[in-house]
């Protein structure tokens, strides 16, 4: 990876996490509603995984926010869209959870778990039926593979050699139950492995995940069916705003924060690509006024008008089917 790249990850990620420290701050002040699911410690995966895949169609799980900004949203939009403003990415419609921009292929936020997964499938076929030269990607958490649509979409996947990279964030909670509670191992790929090749990596090293993902991709692009890769993160949140995380215990969140993707690529900057800490510092400040203005944006933003409220309810070139 070249030095202007790795940098570049380094400034969505300290980005992404002042957008996640942001919106946790203005969710507790009431101007966000609705679910929030917060992002926090596991910046580098959703960066490093963006950047990674590039072109094709990309499905997510509803923890999106840095995702839908890794993949090129403005963070005043996405800002916007968790304070219900008619100027957020879905005009205010979806809120957190729902962040959705065709113009990059970005379909986010399935509210439903693991439903991102189906989808994924269904366009992976298509995109194959259209000869198209690039991949899908569907990421999804330990949580959902527990899921009987999760091994039909392995299996159809693998049967029709469609290509799909499916990317496990596994975090290894379930909303508050362990992994393990509920899975006869820790590792999901294992459920993979009777299917497709799968890559194993270390979530919370940005790198690590950045050549996990293209190295993925690339196999699937070169006509081998899909992929499944597996990277083992931590979030330092509950798993959303309403989750006071007590399930875990303060030994195992030291761990975790032990393991900060910031702070290690941070370190990589200065003695892998001899950043200067001038540089660094600079990006940190780019990122911060950044977030002001994306705050600013937002807390200016118009609500939307009640007059609005049954627009793109039904699809207008859809007659035929809806009276």
């Amino acid at each position: 990876m070249k030095k202007t790249a790795a940098e570049e990850l380094y400034y969505l990620m300290y980005l992404g996490r002042k957008f996640e420290y942001a919106a946790k701050e203005y969710y507790l002040k009431g101007n966000i509603s609705g679910f929030l699911h917060l992002d926090i410690g596991q910046e580098g995966f959703s960066v490093a995984a963006m950047k990674a895949f590039k072109k094709g169609d990309v499905f997510t799980t509803y923890r999106e926010h840095v995702l839908a900004i890794a993949r090129g949203m403005e963070p005043k939009v996405v800002m916007a869209e968790l304070f219900g403003k008619e100027s957020g990415v879905s005009k205010g419609r979806g809120g957190s959870m729902h962040l959705f921009e065709p113009k990059l292929d970005f379909y986010g936020g399935d509210a439903i778990v693991g439903g991102q997964i189906v989808n994924a499938v269904g366009c992976a076929y298509a995109r194959k039926y259209q000869e198209s030269e690039n991949a899908v990607m569907v990421i999804f958490g330990d949580g959902a593979s527990n899921g009987g649509a999760f091994f039909e979409s392995l299996n159809i996947s693998s049967a029709w050699q469609l290509p799909l990279l499916f990317l496990c964030e596994n975090n290894e909670y379930a909303i508050g139950t362990k992994i393990t509670r509920v899975s006869h191992f820790e590792k999901q790929s294992n459920k993979a492995k009777p299917y497709m090749r799968t890559i194993e990596v270390d979530g919370m090293d940005a790198l690590a995940v950045y050549e996990a993902v293209a190295e993925a991709n690339r196999y699937i692009l070169d006509g081998n069916g899909p992929c499944f890769v597996e990277a083992m993160t931590c979030r330092y949140e509950g798993h959303s705003i309403a989750d006071a995380n007590s399930y875990r215990s303060a030994e195992e969140m030291k761990i975790c924060k032990e393991r900060d993707p910031i702070q290690r690529l941070k370190k990589d900057l200065i003695e892998s690509f001899s950043s200067s800490d001038e540089v660094i510092a600079n990006l940190e400040k780019k990122a911060e006024d950044e977030i002001e203005k994306a705050v600013e944006f937002a807390l200016n933003s118009k609500e939307p008008d009640v007059s609005t409220l049954y627009d793109n309810v039904f699809c207008k070139e859809c007659g035929n089917v809806v009276s």
